[in-house]
């Protein structure tokens, strides 16, 4: 049972405070919480669960905004943090974006989705279909209303009628005049690369996310190629677990609208789409950096968005750095970006430059590690295929499509 949620900025504000018990919470907790976190190493301090000396503290990090969750009793921690991600999903949703202007300007419409995604401490409703029947989004016009009539509430007069349905997810007999259906597989890789060039980890974590506008109340099913490739798999509430277990194929109920059909992740993965070379020497208090990019393996299809970002060392005074694609910056606390955009077939991008080491340092003991960033649209590095996507139950055609992307999560190149 949760017992409060605090919203905290990124400078460690409070920008919003949800009692949820009779037991109030005080909000010092929050100071303690931002006191033990910066005094934390950044390994540890994303850490999701956290034992204060008076609660059990469970954070999720979104768009530089911490969703807090406290709690005096024991409970099962995935269920916290698991809530804490749909809260941050609704309003992100609601909102269109998480920053701290947006909430400041939504107050009245985040509280009441808080009031009805959770009851008392205990998850209730917190599928967005639903959710958004009950308590309209916010708009221009509703802003325009609010303000004339007085009236500042949100909140539907009446349940949807979905709440008393066997499939509380999906809104109450939608009609449409085209049944379509759209899949999209998004994954993220994430990999390790030491500063020998050897993959150390390599890894995919992974979305199904379905688009459905189909009348009445459809039953499909979505079966893999290759399922034995995917690990810790995580469904939504609609997909029944037999038919999975049983025969790796998805078989559900879909809500209405777009929503996050399952999470998996596929390990072990053999090589990257790009390399990064990262190459310093230092020698008389000046460090030499020249870094190259390139295409390590073709996927298929265009590698573009191409980042590669990295902090200077404290003991840096100055850098001069130039590239022969895209483009480099250098902000005031020593983040350099270099913008590469899309790879040139004929030549690997390079950056090169000199580093101005502090006086009375010789050499640099202090080595950056690379952050790249990278999206490729059309292609699902992990080799997961879609094999087929059937409805049941419903007469009639509907139109299908699938689609594939990947981009780089947390892929760190040391040196």
């Amino acid at each position: 049972m949760l017992q409060c949620i605090f919203l905290l900025s990124d400078s460690g504000e409070v920008i919003l405070e949800k009692q949820l018990t009779g037991h109030r919470v005080d909000r010092s907790i929050c100071n303690w919480f931002w006191d033990h976190t910066n005094s934390q190493p950044n390994s540890y301090k994303q850490q999701p669960v956290i034992a204060s000396p008076t609660h059990y503290l469970f954070q999720v990090c979104r768009e530089g905004i911490t969703f807090l969750a406290c709690t005096q009793v024991e409970m099962p921690p995935l269920m916290a943090i698991e809530f804490l991600c749909r809260v941050a999903d609704v309003i992100n949703g609601y909102l269109g974006g998480l920053n701290e202007d947006s909430i400041k300007d939504n107050f009245v419409i985040v509280y009441e989705l808080l009031d009805e995604m959770i009851d008392n401490g205990f998850p209730l409703t917190t599928e967005p279909n639903i959710l958004q029947e009950m308590i309209a989004p916010p708009n221009i016009v509703s802003k325009v209303l609010s303000v004339v009539t007085g009236n500042s509430s949100n909140v539907s007069d009446t349940l949807p009628g979905s709440t008393a349905s066997c499939v509380p997810w999906r809104t109450a007999d939608p009609k449409y005049a085209n049944n379509e259906v759209y899949v999209d597989l998004v994954e993220q890789m994430d990999a390790t690369i030491n500063r020998d060039g050897v993959l150390v980890k390599c890894e995919i974590n992974g979305e199904v996310q379905v688009n459905s506008h189909i009348t009445g109340l459809p039953d499909l099913t979505l079966s893999f190629a290759n399922p034995s490739i995917l690990d810790d798999v995580r469904f939504h509430p609609c997909v029944r677990f037999r038919p999975w277990e049983s025969n790796q194929i998805l078989s559900f109920v879909p809500p209405d609208g777009q929503f996050k059909l399952m999470n998996y992740r596929v390990r072990k993965l053999k090589s990257t789409p790009i390399y990064v070379k990262p190459q310093l020497t230092s020698d008389g208090g000046i460090c030499r950096l020249n870094v190259m990019v390139g295409m390590r393996n073709d996927p298929g299809k265009t590698v573009d968005s191409v980042n590669v970002q990295f902090q200077l060392p404290p003991c840096i005074l100055s850098a001069d750095l130039t590239s022969t694609h895209g483009t480099v910056n250098i902000l005031s606390n020593k983040t350099c970006t270099w913008s590469i955009g899309r790879i040139p077939k004929d030549k690997a991008p390079s950056m090169s430059g000199t580093l101005v080491l502090e006086t009375g340092l010789e050499r640099l003991h202090v080595f950056p590690t690379f952050q790249v960033d990278f999206r490729i649209m059309g292609v699902a590095l992990s080799g997961l295929q879609i094999d087929k996507l059937d409805l049941k139950t419903v007469p009639y055609r509907f139109y299908k499509g699938f689609r594939a992307l990947t981009r780089a999560g947390e892929f760190e190149v040391r040196s």
